[in-house]
């Protein structure tokens, strides 16, 4: 599920302004049934903005897009083609040039990064990690020397693709020239760049093998890199918790595990150049001085190592496997390993207020078996902190604002659990109408079985069945003689695994859904990380997917298989005799 793509020719190129303030105010729940499925994440805005508000932001959308309204001689705009890398070298800082660049700013980069390029543009206190100061001039991805200043290249590399994790996007849709043009710009309010810095090069590249990723585990050890990182890389190490940046924000360890999220790269030469350079502004350190660049190379074809397999893409179905015997209940069941996978990404939840874009969990690994009787589901996700006491205090007032403020300080506040739950629609579809993804919706309601932290660390029965008719309606628990799920989770480095036990056939088949073999049934993830400050419609979650309970092969298909096999067999046979004899 991802947002519109606005420079697309076939999007809001095509439509007229009517259409567009229509689809912002009713979103994406509201739209007719008639067009169905409709799984998009729009939010509904017309209770939180005026007409007036709603009609800037799609005069906005269209500006941003560099389109025009839907005319009759006029029905799309091209496409601006950018490259990642840069193919001409940066325009002089003219009076001119410099004037562009500014302009691009203000229209581009001063909503996060402010007018003065301080960092405090009007969203940056709704944002986590905040935006990048310029006044300050800390960069964290350069080609540089620990303490210098980036390069153009560096800066123009950044700007074309973005920062994966954070409100940063990649500019592509920017030509090389304005891209250009805008660092100029932001080139001006710091004078670190009046000097150059000094372009960190290996003498040369190591190769990846089993002798250098084992060196470079040792080399982790060494360097204390597990400290921030964890043990597993997962960004749960002792000193973690504590992290800050120069400017007192909290800052969070990488998770190394997460490949997509590496900011400054994935691959083991932008890995080894991290450890070269440093991240300014960060307690990341260079190690220049203190591991030789052997070791450096070794070190990130370690950490390039720990990059899981698992990663959330573009499949969509889970297969369930069948087992002969008892389910698998314990999360650390060896049978688990066998089962096959599907990665789910997930999103922060933006259709309701309190809209949430700063959520942790952004992928769960889902697996799957069942038997005669039941279904089992193993979830993972990473988790740097195990959250399992749930003291809320009052939720944070929103006024007119529709995302809450985000407090950077460390220091001691609620007391938040983890949870994560899994999304069914009670009646299975049966053509391509769907209940909506975020909670369903009137006369398509689903049922959700909610996994808590705390209820399973209390030893209560862990998950908790709930019932949900859409975002408008309170999330109401189903009755005691419904409650059929069992649920247990186990943290450990930096990772929950939790398994959800449920008979086939639900107690109360009217308020759940009924699994049965060959069938695609959708199913979504809903996920709370309580460090995070996450609860109620805080939280991150997916469009849906499907699993599919594969059906037993029967034992006259393999009966069939063997009787084809004879039957050709002998009429081969019969041909062979009938040549001979002729």
């Amino acid at each position: 599920l991802k947002p519109a793509n606005f420079t697309d020719p076939g999007m809001i190129a095509t439509v007229v302004e009517a259409y567009a303030f229509w689809r912002v105010t009713e979103g994406g729940p509201g739209l007719p049934p008639s067009g169905s499925p409709w799984d998009s994440a729009m939010p509904i805005w017309k209770q939180d903005l005026t007409d007036e508000q709603k009609w800037k932001a799609v005069m906005a959308a269209y500006d941003l897009a560099g389109v025009e309204p839907r005319k009759p001689e006029k029905l799309h705009s091209s496409l601006l083609v950018a490259s990642a890398e840069a193919q001409a070298a940066p325009p002089p800082d003219t009076p001119e040039n410099l004037g562009k660049g500014q302009a691009i700013y203000v229209k581009r980069c001063l909503v996060c990064h402010g007018e003065k390029g301080d960092g405090k543009g009007p969203v940056a206190p709704y944002l986590e990690p905040r935006p990048r100061d310029f006044i300050a001039a800390s960069f964290k991805f350069r080609t540089t020397q620990s303490g210098e200043p980036p390069t153009d290249e560096d800066l123009f590399r950044i700007v074309t693709r973005g920062v994966p994790g954070t409100a940063m996007a990649g500019w592509t849709t920017l030509s090389e020239q304005d891209r250009w043009f805008v660092i100029g710009y932001i080139k001006k309010f710091s004078d670190v760049f009046t000097e150059k810095g000094t372009v960190v090069k290996p003498a040369k590249e190591v190769a990846a093998s089993a002798e250098v990723i084992a060196k470079g585990k040792d080399v982790y050890k060494r360097a204390k890199c597990w400290e921030c990182h964890g043990q597993a890389g997962r960004g749960d190490g002792e000193a973690a918790p504590k992290l800050k940046d120069d400017a007192g924000d909290r800052i969070r360890a990488a998770d190394l595990t997460k490949g997509w999220r590496i900011k400054g790269g994935r691959e083991a030469r932008d890995i080894f150049m991290r450890f070269s350079t440093g991240m300014d502004g960060t307690p990341m350190p260079s190690f220049a001085d203190s591991l030789n660049e052997e070791d450096r190379w070794a070190l990130a074809h370690y950490v390039k190592s720990l990059q899981t397999a698992e990663e959330p893409g573009d499949p969509v179905v889970l297969r369930a496997m069948r087992l002969a015997g008892p389910l698998p209940g314990d999360p650390d069941d060896a049978r688990w390993a066998k089962a096959p996978f599907l990665g789910v990404p997930l999103a922060g939840q933006v259709l309701a207020r309190p809209r949430w874009q700063n959520h942790s969990v952004d992928a769960v690994t889902v697996r799957a078996y069942y038997n005669d009787t039941a279904i089992a589901f193993l979830l993972e996700w990473d988790d740097r902190s195990r959250d399992t006491d749930h003291q809320p205090g009052p939720e944070a007032e929103l006024k007119e604002a529709t995302y809450p403020l985000r407090d950077l300080t460390p220091g001691p506040g609620d007391k938040l659990r983890d949870a994560i739950r899994l999304q069914f629609p009670v009646a299975v579809p049966v053509g391509p109408e769907r209940p909506h993804f975020f909670l369903g919706n009137a006369g398509k309601p689903v049922s959700l079985w909610h996994w808590q932290a705390d209820l399973d660390a209390s030893g209560k029965p862990a998950v908790v069945k709930e019932w949900a008719e859409g975002f408008q309606k309170p999330i109401r628990p189903q009755a005691d003689s419904g409650q059929d799920v069992a649920g247990k989770g186990v943290w450990k480095d930096g990772r929950w695994k939790v398994v959800m036990t449920r008979p086939l056939v639900p107690k109360e088949r009217d308020r759940d859904v009924t699994f049965e073999p060959g069938r695609l049934i959708p199913f979504a993830v809903h996920a709370w990380d309580g460090a995070n400050g996450e609860r109620g419609l805080m939280m991150a979650l997916s469009s849906w997917a499907y699993v599919v309970l594969e059906a037993p092969v029967s034992a006259w298909a393999y009966l069939s298989s063997l009787l084809a096999v004879c039957v050709v067999g002998l009429v081969e046979a019969w041909l062979v005799r009938r040549v001979r004899r002729a």
